[in-house]
């Protein structure tokens, strides 16, 4: 059933939107995430979305992207058109396991959940709940905290369906998986699937997320992906990024990592219309590492917004963030990044570092780096830049010869490499390199992997 979507009291109105379709959406999905979802709405309810004068959300207005004419889809349509044809993938020698989630909800021509030789499992979120409903209740909306967090509540309330990935003690995947999430319809959609990566210990997994709009119609996102990453086990996540204008996507990332374990998340945002991205991660053991990077590409009037809270739970821990961006046109843009290090948590190593290049006098950017300390032993530095190219390193190279176009297009190529060169996916990492060389040229439309050339 598809319902629209009022605009009047946004809570009320989603609310609303629930209880019209809470009989479609409980179908799909088994008791314990039902119950959970009841739960995530009566929080929802009592939070309401995020207003400006909430301090983590100041430089977005989440109340006007949701404020949209909508259509809710609770059950998995059929394309008419073939995705496959129509999609090409940016990185196509990338050799991956390719897992494709259309309009929110998981499309293989095989079975929904396929079981490697070597124990991995992979597939829909809401066929693994149904089979292995132990595994999942176990780590589903156990680390992302829909009590305290209206969009996570939100998308704990809806989501019917996403990629579960799990990976046994002892294993490492052969290759990356690459999770492809498509919008495409003649209708202006609501979107709010959900991810679930569990990684036993001694293991790791490669993921690679690639969010794409296929149609010019306007698209409002809220996705989560929730990952545990057991005792010494590897996780490393890129994403990237590339919708049209009229698209709204708040992504929810969360973390939790135990003993000894390594995460590592690179968002690549190339284009879109307006950009939420929401990274939350527990150090819960000692040992571990964290890495967090982030690069995105604006212009227009488009606007990105990046957050991280990083929480350092237990002694002994690593964590480093460096997120950049570069601004033209009237694009604006934010980063909110905080490290909290609790109080048990000593010989704490932790880095946050937010640079940013404005290439234009109507393009604005935000920035605001935080720490929160609360043990005595530890290693903790952050800082930020808002600026301009470097004119002397501009002047340099003009004075060898090359021109004023391309000594511009070096000097944000080299500044951006810092993000792309910590891709650990060799392919992906040259890829990336020529997107964003095209972005910057301006030759990277809005829906550049898609045949359609919608307007």
């Amino acid at each position: 059933m598809n319902t629209d979507l009022k605009v009047e009291d946004l809570t009320t109105t989603y609310t609303e939107l629930y209880a019209k379709n809470r009989d479609d959406i409980f179908a799909q999905t088994p008791d314990f995430i039902n119950e959970t979802r009841e739960d995530a709405l009566k929080a929802f309810r009592r939070l309401g979305f995020p207003k400006r004068k909430a301090e983590d959300y100041k430089y977005t207005r989440i109340e006007e992207l949701f404020n949209r004419e909508i259509d809710l889809v609770t059950f998995p349509g059929k394309s008419e058109l073939d995705v496959g044809e129509l999609f090409t993938c940016d990185v196509p020698e990338l050799d991956t396991t390719v897992l494709l989630v259309l309009n929110s909800f998981y499309k293989s021509k095989d079975e929904k959940l396929t079981t490697l030789k070597n124990g991995i499992v992979y597939g829909s979120m809401n066929e693994a709940a149904r089979v292995y409903p132990d595994l999942v209740q176990k780590h589903y909306a156990k680390y992302a905290d829909y009590k305290t967090e209206a969009l996570t509540a939100l998308n704990t309330a809806f989501a019917q369906d996403g990629i579960f990935i799990y990976v046994p003690d002892n294993v490492r995947s052969d290759k990356p998986f690459q999770i492809i999430n498509l919008l495409h319809s003649n209708k202006k959609l609501l979107d709010q699937h959900r991810n679930l990566f569990i990684l036993g210990k001694n293991s790791s997994l490669d993921v690679v997320i690639c969010d794409h709009t296929l149609s010019g119609v306007p698209f409002v996102t809220n996705s989560l992906t929730e990952a545990y990453v057991g005792q010494n086990a590897a996780l490393d996540i890129t994403r990237m990024q590339n919708e049209h204008n009229n698209s709204v996507q708040v992504t929810n990332s969360y973390i939790y990592q135990a003993r000894d374990s390594r995460a590592t998340t690179n968002v690549i945002t190339l284009h879109g219309g307006s950009i939420r991205n929401n990274l939350r991660v527990y150090l819960d053991g000692e040992g571990c590492e964290n890495h967090s990077y982030g690069l995105f590409l604006a212009d227009q009037e488009q606007h990105v917004d990046n957050f991280t809270y990083i929480n350092h739970l237990k002694p002994n821990c690593m964590s480093n963030q460096l997120y950049k961006g570069i601004l033209d046109d009237k694009a604006t843009g934010a980063f909110s990044g905080k490290i909290h290090v609790w109080k048990d948590a000593q010989k704490t190593i932790a880095y946050q570092k937010n640079n940013n290049i404005l290439l234009s006098d109507d393009a604005k950017m935000n920035s605001k780096p935080q720490l929160e300390i609360y043990a005595d032993d530890v290693k903790c530095s952050h800082g930020a830049t808002v600026g301009q190219l470097d004119q002397d390193a501009l002047f340099y190279l003009r004075s060898r010869g090359i021109p004023e176009k391309e000594s511009l297009l070096l000097l944000m190529y080299a500044f951006a490499y810092e993000v792309v060169s910590k891709i650990n996916i060799p392919a992906l990492k040259e890829r990336t390199d020529e997107l964003i060389d095209k972005r910057l040229r301006g030759e990277l439309s809005r829906c550049y992997n898609c045949k359609m050339k919608c307007d």
